[in-house]
């Protein structure tokens, strides 16, 4: 599998032909306070639906006025504080099984309800657990406090969730974030990108489902901006590739 720009708009052509439109959508983590760099992310995306995955215990009311021109914009719950209580030695996470469930259920629903009064009904009740790692033990905590989808990076070892809990993942990290947490390159992104359009198309994955591109504003470089800017104009011109928002893909 290549990637390169015209293998990705070969793979939107097949798309196509069978008369079918591929879904994306853009998840962009850490926000906690209006900076430059949310301000850069922002102009890069346009018109484009981007869902800010926002930390609420460091959320700032000022941001609430910084998005007032950004409609195409929605707030998802970061975690709590984005702390890690895993053990030591093990992968991060703020949702580990070790942790007491009364003490998770009390995070989800405080990040739920701050969020909700900083936001409105821009903040969707979507989870995004920080480094994408929640226990399945708590995973039927989230109807109970309130939550409607969960969002991680897309693996089929993810916890099997409860129904009435939409799994809205991302599938393309363009951030190196085990390396020097620049961008991974243009050839991996797009390789990443094609390979799970083909995969839906052919399959081997749900059809119906919108691949997700993650970015982290706080590190975004000028490489992952033009990049950025190169894959939107792609998606914009081609009749057979879309943004959808994540109020859409709860929706469904």
């Amino acid at each position: 599998m290549t990637g390169k720009w015209p293998d990705l708009v070969a793979e939107l052509d097949r798309w196509g032909e069978t008369g079918h439109v591929a879904s994306l959508w853009w998840r962009d983590d850490d926000a906690v306070a209006p900076t430059p760099e949310l301000t850069a992310l922002l102009q890069v995306a346009g018109a484009a639906p981007v869902a800010l995955a926002m930390i609420p215990a460091e959320a700032s009311r000022e941001l609430r006025g910084f998005l007032d021109n950004a409609p195409q914009v929605a707030v998802l719950q970061h975690g709590w504080r984005h702390t890690n209580h895993a053990a030591a030695g093990a992968k991060r996470s703020e949702f580990p099984a070790r942790r007491a469930e009364a003490a998770v259920v009390d995070e989800l629903a405080e990040g739920r309800e701050r969020l909700k009064t900083l936001f409105g009904p821009r903040a969707l009740p979507v989870l995004v657990p920080p480094w994408n790692r929640f226990a399945a033990e708590f995973v039927p905590l989230l109807t109970k406090t309130g939550f409607a989808g969960l969002s991680g990076m897309a693996s089929r070892a993810a916890p099997a969730l409860s129904a009435g809990i939409a799994t809205i993942d991302v599938h393309v990290d363009l951030t190196a974030c085990k390396g020097d947490r620049g961008f991974i390159g243009t050839t991996a992104a797009l390789a990443g990108v094609i390979g799970h359009l083909r995969a839906c198309r052919l399959g081997s994955a749900n059809p119906g489902r919108a691949i997700g591109i993650l970015t982290h504003h706080l590190v975004m470089d000028r490489a992952t901006a033009g990049f950025l800017d190169r894959f939107l104009a792609t998606v914009d011109r081609h009749a057979a590739a879309r943004w959808a928002s994540v109020a859409e893909l709860l929706a469904r």
